[in-house]
């Protein structure tokens, strides 16, 4: 018996690593599954109300797939209105805003003895114009990626809501077993999942309306690009607030003096990410989502060095997703009290 389970446990050390493997090699296929099954979860409640009312199930799917792309088409339109914002913005600014970084830029060269080439600008030393060719590639590069990603994730919604791959069906062949006990331990991790979801977009919400309305009070330009900048980096737990912040009072630099007024800016800014990450966020999720910050930190730099960006955001995610189901088993309480940050 001991060599049997010497040999599972050798072979489970194995396996592991292999699976990661599998993952960021296949990410173009795992990244949109993953993705879509968070949002066709969203959405099961909605399918089966609609399948009490009897309604057919491809106009149940296309009625989805509608407000989906309504969801789609109202982000696409406050990306368009920031872009219009950006390109109106006049010449002087962007005169002020280089003097400014240049001085930035200097001062810190000076602090740290760096030197540049004679009659060499801080720009052409920074940014070559030989990389311009390459910066097109990488946005093109980026562009296409992104398109292939929703393609695919919207496939996979699809499929998942139609039923033609059961999410459901998968996880109690796999995880719960027992028939009756796996129904019920779905629903409550279909529940917290989706509880999880609409508090984290909720939160993001709050904090992207929150940095646009300091904006406009402070006279801080595009308030509708920073506003959007923060609801989006704020599904990146942790980092995404302090990145919001720390970029937003940079960027307040150039158009207000480093007096109080520059101070009360980021005071506020900081003010609306501790309010909403550390009071309302905690609070609203209660004691089921709490994740001990080491392993944030430790499940934001596995799963953004196995899919890059989008690991970044589905790492909490899937990280209690993997709690929750723990907590169906007593067996493994230990590792969900690990992920919770209690020992005891």
């Amino acid at each position: 018996m001991n060599d049997i389970r010497m040999t599972n446990r050798l072979l489970l050390i194995i396996v592991i690593p292999f699976i990661f493997y599998l993952l960021k090699v296949l990410s173009f296929i795992f990244v949109p599954l993953v993705l879509a099954m968070f949002i066709s979860l969203l959405f099961l409640p909605i399918m089966r109300w609609f399948a009490k009312k009897k309604v057919p199930k491809p106009l149940s799917i296309l009625m989805v797939v509608l407000i989906i792309t309504m969801i789609f088409k109202v982000g696409g339109e406050l990306i368009k209105l920031s872009s219009q914002e950006i390109l109106s913005a006049d010449s002087q600014f962007f005169q002020t805003a280089e003097t400014k970084i240049v001085g930035f830029i200097v001062s810190i060269e000076d602090f740290f003895g760096i030197t540049r080439l004679q009659d060499e600008t801080v720009f052409s030393h920074y940014f070559k114009s030989n990389n311009m060719l390459n910066n097109i590639g990488v946005t093109i590069d980026f562009i296409s990626n992104a398109l292939s990603l929703t393609l695919t994730t919207t496939f996979f919604v699809v499929l998942l809501l139609s039923g033609s791959m059961n999410f459901e069906k998968l996880l109690n062949n796999t995880l719960f077993k027992v028939k009756y006990s796996s129904v019920k331990a779905f629903r409550r991790v279909e529940k917290d999942i989706i509880k999880f979801v609409q508090v984290k977009f909720i939160i993001s919400l709050m904090t992207g309306i929150g940095f646009s309305l300091a904006c406009v009070f402070f006279n801080v330009s595009f308030p509708i690009f920073w506003g959007l900048f923060a609801f989006a980096i704020n599904f990146v737990q942790m980092i995404g607030s302090i990145i919001s912040v720390a970029l937003l009072a940079l960027f307040a630099l150039v158009e207000l003096d480093p007096t109080g007024t520059l101070l009360f800016f980021i005071l506020t800014i900081t003010a609306v990410q501790v309010v909403m990450g550390g009071v309302l966020e905690p609070v609203l999720m209660g004691k089921t989502f709490s994740v001990n910050v080491i392993i944030i930190l430790v499940m934001l730099m596995l799963w953004g060095y196995i899919w890059g960006i989008p690991g970044l955001i589905l790492s909490i995610p899937i990280t209690v997703f993997a709690k929750i189901c723990f907590d169906q088993f007593p067996r493994y309480k230990v590792i969900s009290s690990i992920i919770s940050g209690k020992y005891s």
